[in-house]
């Protein structure tokens, strides 16, 4: 069976224009992979904790070492691992906050990346070991940033994504939403094309 990983980051839950576009998509999706599961990660609404040294020992800590808190730290961590490695598709839905992604988002991806686990180092450098699954972005910005210094979010998304094995990845890009009315609708409606080719 097919699953699809649905992530949204916005602080706004359904109301953001990032999310409604993830939704847009795993609904044209689902209508063409009937038999298909969808898991829906909301890191604005249900944050995932910033990682703190505390945390990230109980990462690195021997299982037959760890405190009974700790082990409930690697159990929440171990979840969020799951989801991503049973996915074959992963939707981001990703706002820009001042310039960058979301600290929640930021946590969930601390949270995912584990040596050993979702990546391992060898003689040749790290190696993902989340391979052979699909990505799509939806980034939705007030202003228009997509090919200039001020997008750090693409760049890294990318990055972060090889770095656990996830290579497939493309961006849907919705900017200009804070413009003008016209502005929002052109980028929207553009969005929502790239949405039909793409679920296809």
């Amino acid at each position: 069976m097919t699953t699809l990983l649905q992530i949204n980051a916005s602080l706004f839950a359904d109301a953001s224009q990032s999310s409604r576009l993830a939704d847009e998509f795993v609904t044209a999706w689902r209508a063409r992979h009937a038999d298909a599961s969808v898991i829906v990660r909301d890191v604005g609404r249900n944050t995932v904790p910033h990682l703190d040294g505390e945390r990230f020992g109980a990462f690195v800590t021997d299982a037959a070492a760890r405190t009974e808190v700790q082990n409930e730290v690697v159990a929440f961590s171990d979840a969020l691992i799951d989801e991503l490695r049973r996915a074959d598709v992963i939707v981001l839905g990703l706002p820009m906050y001042n310039f960058g992604i979301p600290s929640t988002l930021k946590a969930y991806f601390d949270h995912i990346a584990r040596a050993g686990v979702t990546f391992r180092y060898t003689a040749d450098g790290p190696e993902g070991l989340l391979k052979g699954k699909k990505a799509v972005v939806f980034a939705t910005r007030g202003g228009r940033y997509a090919g200039t210094p001020l997008d750090t979010q693409t760049e890294f998304v990318r990055n972060f994504l090889g770095f656990v094995g996830i290579t497939d990845v493309e961006f849907v890009y919705a900017e200009g939403l804070a413009i003008s009315p016209d502005a929002k609708t052109a980028a929207l409606t553009q969005a929502q094309q790239t949405i039909e080719r793409l679920a296809a």
